[in-house]
């Protein structure tokens, strides 16, 4: 489990119904249905229409990995490939065929078997290069969803609060129901920002930044595989790849 993820929606919910209570307001006064149905579908909605179906589906099954994210651990990659390196070295070509299968990264797998295969230096960077290039504008796509419902949800919000506030014109005569039809028009509003601030553009953003360390890391399994199929030494292959690591993981 991603404990930031989990601990930054709880705390920033959290953090606004406790203010609420703190200004003598009631929790059941910013829990309104009308408003949640106007927001929420009304942001599903014109998301669902600015995106393919596939795209949608495919931003809705990122968020497991919002909050259960499996850590990218670039150290174990290097060692494979300083150790692939030596196997090539030391047994040929023959002997990487069966280290293959028990490698932790897919991207790294289809890179020795292209290796495996005969593939000429200069076409397997392309085709390596061209997978991270397909795979980056899968990514920025689900990024582009979330962003975009974030956009939408504060607009929706405000049209909930007009269409409360045109409720509460029609019941001029009933000074009663006044206060309560102000109070559900403005929480569409708070709906609507919060949503989009506290939930959304934040889930974007965490997927943005995944995309760009899983990007560094298929960079450098690229030079691996390169430095691999070229007969490298491994203790210069290492050397060669400990410089993509941030600063502590390099320590």
């Amino acid at each position: 489990m991603n404990r930031a993820s989990v601990l930054g929606i709880i705390l920033g919910l959290t953090a606004v119904f406790c203010g609420n209570l703190l200004e003598g307001g009631k929790f059941a006064s910013v829990l309104q249905p009308t408003a949640a149905v106007t927001v929420f579908g009304g942001t599903f909605g014109a998301t669902l229409l600015s995106f393919p179906m596939r795209d949608v589906r495919n931003a809705l099954v990122s968020l497991r990995a919002v909050f259960f994210e499996k850590r990218i651990r670039p150290e174990q990659y290097i060692d494979e490939c300083v150790r692939l390196s030596r196997v090539l070295r030391h047994r040929g070509l023959m002997a990487i065929e069966p280290e293959i299968p028990g490698m932790h990264s897919e991207f790294l797998k289809r890179g020795m078997r292209l290796i495996s295969d005969h593939m000429n230096a200069r076409m397997l960077r392309e085709t390596m290069e061209q997978e991270v290039h397909t795979y980056e504008i899968e990514q920025k796509m689900i990024v582009r969803v979330f962003e975009t419902a974030g956009g939408f949800a504060p607009t929706i919000g405000i049209i909930g609060a007009v269409l409360g506030l045109i409720h509460v014109m029609e019941n001029l005569s009933d000074p009663g129901r006044l206060g309560a039809g102000i109070a559900v028009a403005f929480v569409s509003t708070i709906y609507g920002v919060g949503i989009a601030n506290l939930v959304l553009l934040p889930i974007a953003k965490k997927l943005n930044n995944r995309l760009h360390r899983a990007l560094q890391v298929r960079e450098m399994i690229i030079e691996g595989v390169a430095g691999i199929q070229a007969g490298t030494h491994p203790h210069f292959l290492e050397q060669r790849l400990r410089c993509f690591l941030e600063k502590d993981d390099r320590r």
